[in-house]
């Protein structure tokens, strides 16, 4: 009789462990994804683009020694709408050393509209309509110290997760170019 209530107990804790060992695994994995702190973007294009929080800097999944722009903006945002053409100016110059990312502050944006931004101010760098935009700029931002009410556009200009330099409002493009030039060495 004592082996069978041992058996019991047994079987009885094996399910119970696994049940809660299921769970803690599912907690674990969505925890570990928070404080990996990634960000899954998706582009016009419809490709996911991943980004990564490494210290205090962000990196771009698979721009390894590229800068890396992201360009924190609105679409009925005047400087925003004026900052496009110089962004994609830049983008075209540096093509090969340089990814610029726009990112909307508008949330549930249709792409549609974000589309029609890109096409009216000449906005010719990956632009993204996500879920995550919000996070992802919420984090940006903190890094950078702009407190909860900044400025758009904001950019901040990263390579290899390191911070370059970062802009509010309406910026030259000379400014920018400059520094860019100073990142690649030329």
């Amino acid at each position: 009789m004592f082996k069978k209530n041992i058996l019991v107990l047994s079987v009885i804790s094996a399910i119970l462990f696994q049940g809660c060992s299921s769970n803690e695994d599912k907690k674990s994995s969505a925890n570990e994804m928070i404080a990996a702190k990634e960000y899954v973007l998706t582009g016009l294009d419809k490709k996911q683009y991943i980004v990564k929080k490494e210290g205090k800097g962000f990196k771009l999944e698979g721009a390894d020694g590229k800068i890396v722009i992201f360009d924190i903006f609105a679409t009925w945002c005047p400087p925003c709408r004026s900052a496009a053409s110089h962004l994609s100016s830049l983008q075209e110059k540096y093509k090969d050393s340089l990814v610029i990312i726009g990112i909307t502050v508008e949330d549930k944006i249709e792409d549609a509209k974000l589309l029609d931004f890109a096409t009216t101010y000449g906005a010719k760098y990956l632009l993204v309509n996500s879920d995550q935009n919000r996070r992802l700029v919420n984090e940006l931002v903190l890094e950078l110290e702009l407190g909860e009410r900044f400025p758009i556009p904001t950019m901040a200009m990263y390579k290899d997760a390191k911070l370059i330099n970062y802009y509010v409002g309406a910026t030259e493009e000379e400014f920018i170019d400059s520094d860019l030039r100073n990142a690649l060495g030329k």
